[in-house]
């Protein structure tokens, strides 16, 4: 068998098997961040949108609809790297992969995959859940598409990341709950940041999240706070960094090697 019909087999099996995985335990997977997301719906979009009016020319509940699915994707696609990657470690079993003819590229192509499979579903039942309350217009929907999968793989890869350097269990729940929670209701989910003073305008420019709200709100709803083409190639550059930094660790066996 050739080395590239290796890579290809190991990668489609890790690949099977974080999406088994997560399917097998949908009640826990993708079930609530669509519960969470319809609470989301009701108390911001109905019951404060009412009073709040409309948001950047548009009805508040459309404007938080676009926020809201990226909120899914990222967290869905982080917590599923993450929390798989690091319980192979915790277990041991990684070891096998470790041992076996499987490129790093491979390994790490698979698992993000699965986060990025994962990010992608519970954004399509978050988009179908948006639609029982309100009506979406796509302005572009290749943009859409692709921010999507920038999106589901930027996290991917942090979630992979987060799982290399973490020790403990308590080490995969730090990023999400210090960093990714409060950059995301910071990131202009529910306000646009034309609300804030200068200055703080300008400190949300630094918040990634914020570009990347804007951007997937850009091709729903044709509006943005900031510069598109900008927060595009930032995206890019993201998912270009973050594959170098993973492939590097995994090289080192960073968190691998005792």
């Amino acid at each position: 068998m050739s080395m590239w019909r290796i890579q290809w087999v190991a990668f489609n099996t890790i690949f099977h098997k974080e999406v088994r995985r997560f399917m097998r335990i949908w009640a826990q997977t993708l079930l609530p961040p669509a519960i969470t997301m319809t609470l989301y719906f009701v108390i911001f979009g109905q019951l404060i949108g009412k009073r709040v009016g409309d948001m950047g020319g548009v009805d508040y509940m459309a404007f938080i609809v676009p926020g809201l699915i990226m909120m899914s994707v990222i967290t869905s696609a982080y917590s599923n790297v993450s929390s798989s990657f690091f319980s192979n470690k915790f277990q041991n079993s990684i070891e096998e992969l470790m041992v076996a003819p499987v490129h790093p590229l491979t390994l790490l192509f698979g698992y993000v995959a699965g986060g990025m499979a994962r990010g992608i579903a519970v954004g399509f039942i978050v988009t179908l859940v948006s639609m029982y309350f309100t009506t979406l217009k796509i302005h572009n929907i290749g943009l859409v598409m692709v921010v999507v999968i920038l999106a589901a793989a930027v996290f991917s890869l942090g979630g992979f990341i987060n799982a290399l350097l973490a020790t403990k269990f308590d080490d995969v729940a730090i990023v999400p709950t210090f960093f990714i929670a409060p950059l995301t209701y910071l990131g202009g989910v529910f306000y646009s940041i034309d609300l804030l003073p200068a200055f703080w305008q300008k400190v949300s420019l630094l918040n990634p999240i914020l570009h990347l709200v804007n951007t997937f709100r850009y091709g729903i709803l044709g509006i943005s706070d900031i510069n598109i083409t900008y927060a595009f190639l930032m995206l890019v550059g993201f998912v270009v960094g973050l594959t170098l930094w993973s492939l590097w660790l995994l090289n080192k066996g960073t968190g691998l090697r005792k």
